[in-house]
């Protein structure tokens, strides 16, 4: 089925669009964008240029994809931003290109942003990743899969957030999140492990059970982190979540919060 495209709509005659993909009313799609099969792109949204959309991929109300990077050191090199298939972005998000850091800004599969969330430029993100309303990521800020951001969250540049970490709203993260738990604040702080969360995506009793061990060791024993990366390798169980665990700590460039 070819794409149905409304009259209002402005589509770049170098803009390649895959089948069954819906263009809305005052909607466009600019120079080197492309657009998979089955997705949608809402009323007044744009694509401004070199936005690669995979298959099945919505993007609401007044969204803008691909500006130009809000950074001073951009000096108009071809970048990208690139969004996974079956990812939802609702209405006003704006998605910025890299930079010459990363060449591109990335979204994975199955992630919901949204309303009036901002990624920034060389921003990546994994899969399953949720954002909530009015979250604003600075540059080359990097959320791992199935991450949870709630609202009104500001990132500082170059944070990281681990997997399946949950952060809640109106948090300020100056410093890396680690996987699999919960932070909340101004400053932000970790609140235990995020049990729920780990629970409703399948993982295992004794792997939660390890990674409550660890979480104790890192943030709520008397030894440093030096210390916890040095005793985890002989007191936890090799389980791979766990060493992922240590391995995010231990590669942390901003430091972790605690």
């Amino acid at each position: 089925m070819s794409a149905r495209i409304h009259p209002t709509a402005i589509v770049h005659k170098d803009a390649q669009l895959g089948d069954d993909v819906e263009v809305g009313p005052w909607a466009y799609i600019g120079p080197n964008c492309t657009v998979g099969a089955g997705s949608s792109i809402a009323m007044r949204a744009t694509l401004e240029e070199h936005v690669h959309l995979a298959p099945r991929v919505t993007v609401g109300i007044g969204s803008v994809l691909g500006g130009r990077p809000q950074d001073l050191k951009f000096k108009g090199e071809v970048t990208t931003v690139e969004i996974g298939e079956e990812t939802t972005i609702r209405e006003y998000v704006t998605i910025n290109r890299g930079t010459s850091e990363s060449l591109k800004t990335t979204v994975g599969k199955k992630c919901f942003l949204m309303s009036y969330v901002h990624l920034a430029h060389d921003c990546h993100l994994g899969d399953g990743v949720i954002i909530s309303n009015g979250t604003q990521l600075a540059g080359h800020v990097k959320i791992d899969d199935r991450a949870i951001l709630s609202g009104l969250c500001a990132v500082h540049q170059f944070g990281k957030i681990g997997r399946h970490a949950f952060v809640g709203g109106m948090s300020r993260v100056a410093k890396d999140i680690p996987p699999y738990v919960k932070a909340v604040g101004n400053p932000v702080k970790l609140y235990g492990l995020n049990t729920v969360g780990l629970q409703r995506s399948g993982f295992s009793e004794p792997v939660v059970a390890e990674l409550k061990k660890a979480y104790r060791l890192f943030f709520r024993s008397d030894v440093n982190i030096t210390q916890a990366i040095e005793r985890a390798a002989t007191d936890l169980q090799p389980f791979p979540e766990v060493q992922a665990f240590v391995a995010f700590v231990e590669a942390s460039g901003r430091g972790i919060v605690v």
